[in-house]
């Protein structure tokens, strides 16, 4: 037969996984801000694109495009 397990004994163990849970979440890491490799190359080509004003705004590729 199991024994019962004192009530405190539950209580202090279920403040104790809140504390965890707690520093988990305010801690853990955003996957979305991670950069890749391959996301950090793209930027510095983003980058490299827009100082030389290759870029071109949406609304006029739309415009182009006649959409």
């Amino acid at each position: 037969m199991s024994e019962a397990i004192p009530y405190d004994k539950i209580q202090n163990e279920i403040n104790s996984l809140r504390k965890d849970v707690e520093y988990i979440k305010n801690h853990m890491v955003d996957a979305d801000t991670i950069m890749t490799e391959e996301d950090y190359e793209d930027l510095l080509e983003y980058r490299e694109q827009k100082r030389s004003g290759k870029l071109v705004k949406e609304a006029d590729v739309l415009r182009e495009l006649d959409v």
